[in-house]
C-alpha cells in the first residue's frame, strides 16, 4: 500500500535544475533507499519532500493527501518527521532531555493547549514514554549525561529517539549512518528493522551500500536530478550491477 508518492517534482536552484519531473513511490512499511553521486539531486528530493525545499512544479502526496509545499512544521503533524546527515542535537541539554524534545504526538493539541490540571499526568507519560525508547535504543544508561558528550553513532540514535517521540508514521533519514563505526552501523539498521515492524516507514539517502543494501526493500538511483534506474526486492542486485549504475555511481 503507498503511503508516499512524488509526482514529476521538479526544483530549480536559478538556472540550474536540481530536479527534473522526479516520480516516485513508497509502500507503507518499507525502507526505501535512494541512491546516486553527489549532486545528484537526493537531498534535494528529500529537503522538497520533508518542507525544507519548496518545489517549483509537480506534487507530493502523503497517504493520498496533497502536501506540496507544506512547511516541516505542518507535516509533522501528518506524522513525518526528517533526521540529518549530522545530527542536531542541543549539546548542553542531557539525553533524556532531547528525546523530551519530541513530546507531541501528531494530530494531538500543542502542550499549550491541555488544561492545567492534566499537566503532571501528560508530563509523567511523556518520560516514561521516553525512557521506552532510550532503552529501545540502549541509550537508556546515558539518559544524564549531556548530548554533546555522545559519540557520532550514539547522536545518530539520539536524533531517532527524537523522531521516535512524535509516534511518526514516516521518517526520512538523510545518511543515518555516515561517519558511524560499522558496528554501530548495523546496529541502527537493526533498530529500524524493528520498527519497520511496528508499521513505521523509511525513506533514507545513503552512501554507505556495503551495509544498507542488506536491509532495503526498495531502492532508486538518481542522476543529474532525475530517477535512472530503481528495483525491488530480488531485482535490487540487478539494479546495483546495471552498467549504468556502476559508471555513474559505484565507480564514481
Amino acid at each position: 500500500m503507498e503511503i508516499l508518492k512524488t509526482e514529476n517534482v521538479t526544483k530549480y536552484f536559478g538556472d540550474f535544475k536540481a530536479l527534473n519531473n522526479v516520480s516516485i513511490s513508497v509502500n507503507k512499511g518499507d525502507l526505501t533507499l535512494i541512491i546516486g553521486p553527489n549532486g545528484s539531486g537526493k537531498s534535494t528530493l528529500i529537503n522538497v519532500i520533508t518542507g525544507f525545499l519548496k518545489a517549483d512544479s509537480g506534487k507530493v502526496y502523503f497517504e493520498e493527501n496533497d502536501i506540496t509545499n507544506k512547511e516541516p512544521e505542518e507535516l509533522y503533524y501528518y506524522g513525518i518527521v526528517r533526521t540529518f546527515q549530522t545530527p542536531q542535537p542541543l549539546k548542553e541539554m542531557t539525553v533524556l532531555e532531547n528525546i523530551l524534545i519530541g513530546n507531541i504526538n501528531p494530530g494531538e493539541e500543542p502542550i499549550n493547549a491541555i488544561f492545567y490540571s492534566k499537566w503532571l499526568k501528560f508530563e509523567e507519560e511523556m518520560v516514561e514514554r521516553a525512557f521506552k525508547i532510550l532503552e529501545f535504543l540502549k541509550l537508556s544508561h546515558l539518559y544524564d549525561r549531556k548530548a554533546g558528550s555522545l559519540s557520532g553513532g550514539q547522536m545518530k540514535l539520539l536524533e531517532i529517539g527524537r523522531a521516535l517521540m512524535t509516534e511518526p508514521k514516516l521518517i526520512v533519514m538523510d545518511e543515518p549512518i555516515a561517519g558511524v563505526a560499522p558496528g554501530l552501523a548495523h546496529d541502527i539498521f537493526n533498530h529500524v528493522i524493528e520498527l519497520k515492524k511496528k508499521g513505521i516507514t523509511f525513506l533514507i539517502v545513503e552512501h554507505r551500500l556495503d551495509i544498507v543494501l542488506q536491509y532495503i526493500d526498495h531502492l532508486y538511483v538518481m542522476f543529474n536530478g532525475e530517477i535512472i534506474a530503481e528495483g525491488r526486492g530480488k531485482e535490487i542486485e540487478n539494479v546495483i550491477n546495471d552498467p549504468k549504475v556502476v559508471e555513474i555511481y559505484i565507480g564514481d
